[in-house]
């Protein structure tokens, strides 16, 4: 049975099972802490809602973690197995780094794109060893596959990293463009990254984004969301949908892979939601770019750095909205382009 199931695993699907457990494994990992912080973070001192968002930054360093074993899931691999792909994307993230006095210190996600290489060469070393480790198989698998692919990971992840900050880089120069064009620039590319293996927390973070070219990056991806939950509420199950609009916009990472003019609905909303950024002055901090609407975090740093409530629920909620609609509207009625089944269809 082992055999066939080999035999029968293509590249394609080999790629397709890495994205849906990490689509699932990011909505599980980030929106406690994304939704959690923001909403407690106005009563922090609070000794109760300070732990709360401890327990949910704690939480999130596991992200590796989750998403490794459910990448494991798809392969149909054995609990301990499982636990081992696990651990491996764990050490090949970055989410634990060496600091002074031999310290090891945990922050963030860890990398995406390294998490899903390192735990993509557990599963291939699992699936080429398959039972040759017998009766001492507990012992092997932890230091020969978790060890050996988590030093694998370790020693990828310096390059993989690259790419995220060439990406930033190449976002950070928009800045130095026209406002309205650096404003559609910078909320397409935030609004195609967020269902992309690539965090835009960390870019905005790596970048320091500030000021009005946060707001355009968390409009961009604000744009995303509304795009991906107008067009999931009918060809998605109610708790998919909900998923998206709390956080979960990765779970479509399977489909952008598979259907890339998924991208067009969302570019052409984010394209149109950058305009009122510019107009009304639409600002944001670093911390707030790579979130959008999760946990309202945009909206409430557009509105902490002075914007008012009216400017806000237009360029926040009406413009978005109305864009999305007609995004549908012309690329899926009027032009034909894709049917939304086929397009917007939850993969994981």
């Amino acid at each position: 049975m082992a055999t066939v199931e080999k035999e029968r695993l293509s590249v394609k699907v080999f790629i397709n099972k890495v994205l849906a457990g990490t689509a699932l494994g990011t909505i599980i990992a980030l929106i406690p802490n994304a939704i959690l912080t923001a909403i407690l973070s106005y009563v922090s001192d609070n000794p109760v809602a300070a732990i709360i968002i401890q327990a949910a930054v704690t939480f999130q360093l596991a992200t590796p973690l989750i998403i490794g074993g459910l990448i494991a899931l798809q392969f149909g691999l054995k609990p301990a197995e499982m636990m081992v792909t696990a651990g491996a994307a764990f050490v090949g993230s970055g989410v634990i780094k060496l600091g002074d006095l031999n310290t090891y210190v945990g922050a963030g996600t860890g990398d995406i794109i390294n998490i899903m290489i390192t735990a993509s060469v557990a599963v291939l070393l699992i699936r080429a060893i398959g039972d040759k480790f017998g009766s001492v198989a507990i012992i092997a698998l932890p230091i020969f596959v978790g060890i050996g692919a988590g030093v694998i990971g370790m020693l990828t992840l310096p390059y993989v990293t690259q790419v995220t900050v060439g990406i930033g880089a190449t976002i950070n120069r928009f800045t130095e463009l026209q406002p309205i064009l650096m404003s559609v620039l910078i909320a397409c590319s935030f609004g195609a990254l967020i269902i992309s293996p690539i965090t835009t927390v960390g870019i905005s973070l790596a970048i320091q984004i500030s000021g009005v070219s946060a707001g355009a990056a968390a409009m961009g991806i604000a744009a995303t969301t509304i795009v991906l939950v107008i067009n999931s509420w009918k060809v998605n199950e109610s708790g998919v949908t909900l998923a998206i609009a709390l956080g979960g916009m990765k779970t479509m990472m399977p489909n952008l892979f598979r259907t890339p003019i998924i991208l067009l609905p969302c570019l052409f909303t984010a394209a149109i939601s950058s305009i009122p950024v510019t107009i009304f002055g639409v600002s944001g901090v670093p911390s707030s770019a790579g979130f959008g609407l999760v946990g309202l975090v945009g909206p409430l740093a557009s509105l902490d750095a002075g914007l008012g409530v009216v400017p806000l629920i237009i360029s926040w909620f009406i413009v978005p909205t109305l864009a999305a609609f007609l995004a549908q509207f012309l690329f899926e009625k009027v032009f034909k382009l894709y049917d939304r089944e086929n397009v917007f269809k939850f993969l994981g």
